[in-house]
């Protein structure tokens, strides 16, 4: 008779690096949709840089490697994906010049936003078998790429606030997300609902 041995999952050892990923990606984009928002002046919009190469940017694409590590390919896609925005984010805002672009600017930015929401929609799809509180910051995120993408073909400021409203929506529900994940690791209990799928 053979032993059956049995093997632990991949990456069980290493903790969810959904909690850091969530929380890097609220915070960055949260600081930025008050900019876009119009809640602070645009001219601060340099405070956000540094959050998007250090902690929208590589803690986040950290939190997508360790995803790999875990096995788990939605996490994975997504923190590495997101990571990388905000990396490009960094690149385009602070060390790219668009000034040889003339009106043409907010086509460039219009369909580089667009992009983003293309894939986010996606993604979105996939964040259904995830969790309700995953499914809630991707379904937010989507409408935030669109508004800020025809709000960039249309040279329009109102399209671009409601985008940046929508960004600190998509912010607290990813701080929710991030929190629950600590809490309930924490407490060993599930203390704040995700409503898995």
């Amino acid at each position: 008779m053979s032993e059956t041995t049995t093997r632990p999952a991949p990456g069980s050892h290493i903790a969810d690096p959904a909690a850091l990923g969530l929380g890097a990606f609220a915070l960055t984009t949260f600081v930025l949709s008050v900019v876009n928002a119009g809640i602070v002046p645009e001219k601060v919009e340099p405070v956000v840089f540094g959050l998007a190469f250090a902690y929208g940017g590589i803690a986040q694409l950290a939190a997508g490697i360790w995803e790999f590590a875990k096995g788990n390919t939605f996490g994975a896609t997504a923190f590495c994906s997101y990571g990388a925005f905000w990396l490009s984010f960094w690149w385009l805002t602070g060390h790219t010049d668009l000034s040889g672009a003339g009106s043409d600017v907010n086509k460039g930015l219009g369909i580089y936003l667009l992009a983003w929401g293309i894939f986010t929609l996606y993604m979105t799809i996939a964040a259904i078998r995830v969790s309700g509180a995953v499914l809630l910051v991707f379904v937010l995120l989507t409408i935030t790429y669109f508004l800020l993408a025809f709000g960039e073909f249309g040279t329009s400021s109102g399209l671009t606030k409601t985008g940046g409203y929508v960004g600190i929506l998509t912010a607290i529900a990813a701080w929710y997300a991030s929190f629950a994940t600590v809490v309930n690791f924490t407490f060993k209990r599930t203390v704040m609902p995700t409503l898995p799928r």
